[in-house]
């Protein structure tokens, strides 16, 4: 079952896919053109998901929130509930942190966050489903709103939930997680021309050293890993879902030349980029 709402004057879309035979999504090829952040819920038995050509786990009755730029398939999408809306429908940037498009659960860790959810959850979400189900059918002038304010519901539990599960409780202190998620952010606006710590650090009006305590902290990962591994998680989607070369590749993300990004690759992946390439396309 499929739900749709659209306000034609924004363009802003909330979508609600419930256990559907067929669902995934391929930002980089076949859906670009639609910029949804995406709240899945597998409501069955452990399965497989594949995110950007990587296999993951998805436990059983566990949440996962998912990115505009993620490309991704279930291995049982008809026991799989989500919600998908763009910006346009719902981004609080400024006045509200923890529960925008750019909140603790989009941008709050650079793994992905798969939430479990016990007993008591499953009922109370059940329940905000079965809700959102209804609003979503019910086409009145107060639809919009209606929907939106569930959406902060569901992204408030989601993230409460989150926060229990993936955050040590030092990081609750003075509003440390929240640097995490404005350096995140800025890596997610800046990577593909800075990839230096300092530019960041700058930006957030701290020191490299006390960026690193902070992720040594966090998430095990420095400051520097974090940008690199985003680089290259960018240059495999090039790869993996377009037919640009390395060449190319290496210019849309910031190298002076296709050799500095060949080392690169090399050193973060353990695999030149033309290998890597050849890898998956001999597999397919």
């Amino acid at each position: 079952m499929k739900f749709f709402y659209k306000h034609a004057p924004s363009g802003g879309e909330l979508l609600l896919t419930d256990k559907e035979a067929q669902f995934d999504r391929f930002f980089f090829t076949r859906d670009r053109q639609h910029k949804y952040l995406t709240i899945a819920w597998n409501q069955g038995a452990d399965q497989e998901i594949v995110i950007d050509e990587v296999s993951y786990t998805f436990p059983a009755h566990s949440i996962l929130p998912l990115v505009i730029s993620q490309s991704f398939r279930f291995e049982r999408p008809e026991h799989i509930v989500a919600w998908q809306f763009n910006r346009d429908f719902y981004c609080i940037m400024d006045n509200d942190k923890e529960v925008s498009c750019v909140g603790f659960i989009f941008l709050g860790s650079t793994e992905n966050m798969f939430i479990r959810l016990d007993e008591k959850e499953l009922h109370k979400f059940s329940l905000l489903l079965e809700v959102f189900k209804d609003e979503l059918q019910d086409q009145d002038d107060v639809q919009g709103s209606m929907l939106r304010t569930l959406l902060v519901r569901l992204i408030i539990k989601v993230t409460r939930l989150a926060r229990k599960q993936y955050l040590h409780p030092s990081m609750l202190e003075e509003n440390k997680i929240d640097i995490v998620r404005q350096f995140n952010l800025l890596v997610e606006n800046h990577y593909k021309k800075e990839h230096q710590v300092q530019f960041y650090a700058q930006a957030l009006n701290k020191s490299p050293k006390t960026l690193s305590n902070l992720f040594a902290l966090y998430n095990h990962q420095s400051p520097s890993q974090v940008i690199q591994e985003r680089v290259v998680q960018e240059a495999k989607r090039l790869f993996h879902y377009t037919d640009k070369s390395a060449k190319e590749i290496a210019a849309e993300l910031g190298f002076e030349d296709a050799a500095h990004f060949n080392r690169f690759f090399k050193n973060q992946t353990g695999i030149p980029p033309g290998e890597f390439k050849r890898s998956f396309q001999i597999k397919a």
